[in-house]
């Protein structure tokens, strides 16, 4: 265990941002966690690679950070959750046997939260598991894909997790969730809402695909495959899938190790139908998305067609290659940053009539 005072958390945000904690704690298993909370006071921060944080002023609480590392596929009863029976319950005492029924299809796969997100990608693409292999390259660790419920190219984290292992920070009660009682939805979960900021995240458990069905129609991923497919015709689908993802994302997408950001920093509004097609006939080029709820509309294009890629604000930019990434040009402070937003926010609202929201968590 790690447990530090007024220490720097400089190497903890991708964003870059030369801020403090109060203090910080890193715990390596779930029995130093518990040996943590009575010792727990004031505001809790719990972060994981802290790529999708924006931290506004120094910290003035704890900051935990979880190193719980481990992969393993697991069979029935899963052994590091059994209760009296052998088999898991939820807290309202139901079974959870159904999760364990991974038939000649699928396979559950136990991670610990402090497992970096693409490092486990990788595992799954060795082992011929499909699921997860949309996700690849995205920043961050396991624990925190099942709070913000990560997405890309048609696949969010919900499709794949099967269960969630928490521990109440106050009461050092541990307890499962279903991907049910995880109230997932686009970019958000129980654990971002109700329960924001009461429990640590432990393990997922991930059910994963022997037989993968390949989801490729989505962006230009499919244009980029049938490109390399003329040069790999021997090499494994998943891993084709994987590293086209990987090509496509470091073409667009700047290195945090050489610019500060975070990633993509707002939210793909979904809009109603009416909405949307309202829009379509003053937009016909317009790239959408059919989903539940209505249709989704790129903010990235919307961004692009008010003219801010590749623009700055003082020190904040917007990516030349991607207008849904902000960018710190050098020593740009969080105000800046947050200016930088809130015009574009603005400006979109004035085309499109439209709100986006950032995805990036503001601290």
């Amino acid at each position: 265990m790690k447990d530090f005072s007024n220490y720097s958390l400089l190497n903890h945000n991708t964003f870059g941002m030369d801020v403090k904690a109060k203090r910080y704690v890193e715990y390596d298993t779930e029995e130093e966690l518990n040996v943590l909370i009575p010792t727990l006071s004031g505001e809790l921060l719990h972060i994981g690679g802290g790529s999708n944080l924006l931290f506004k002023a120094d910290f003035e609480g704890t900051v935990l950070h979880s190193a719980i590392h481990g992969i393993e596929k697991q069979t029935l009863p899963l052994p590091s959750l059994q209760g009296g029976s052998g088999i898991p319950t939820n807290e309202q005492g139901n079974s959870l046997s159904s999760v364990g029924e991974t038939g000649k299809g699928s396979v559950l796969v136990r991670v610990g939260a402090g497992v970096v997100w693409d490092d486990f990608v990788a595992w799954a693409v060795k082992q011929g598991l499909g699921g997860v292999e949309n996700l690849s390259l995205i920043p961050g660790e396991v624990g925190a894909s099942a709070v913000q419920n990560i997405g890309a190219y048609g696949v969010e984290a919900k499709d794949v997790i099967a269960l969630v292992e928490a521990v109440d920070l106050k009461t050092g009660e541990k307890r499962i969730f279903t991907n049910a009682e995880c109230q997932y939805a686009y970019r958000q979960s129980i654990f971002k809402n109700e329960l924001k900021g009461k429990y640590a995240i432990t393990y997922v458990t991930f059910r994963l695909q022997k037989n993968p069905q390949l989801k490729l129609d989505y962006g230009n991923l499919r244009a980029v495959l049938e490109q390399d497919l003329l040069h790999g015709e021997n090499r494994p689908a998943l891993g084709l899938v994987r590293q086209a993802i990987i090509d496509i994302r470091n073409a667009k997408l700047p290195d945090p190790k050489v610019q500060g950001n975070a990633g993509s920093f707002f939210m793909n509004p979904v809009v109603s139908r009416e909405k949307f097609l309202s829009l379509q006939k003053d937009y016909p080029q317009m790239p959408f998305y059919e989903v539940e709820g209505g249709v989704k509309i790129p903010a990235g294009w919307m961004i692009d067609q008010c003219g801010w890629r590749g623009k700055s604000l003082g020190r904040a930019g917007v990516h030349d290659k991607q207008a849904l990434v902000l960018v710190n040009l050098g020593g740009a402070t969080s105000d800046e940053i947050i200016r930088l937003c809130d015009t574009i926010c603005k400006d979109v609202h004035d085309k499109f009539d439209i709100d986006i929201h950032p995805e990036v968590n503001l601290i």
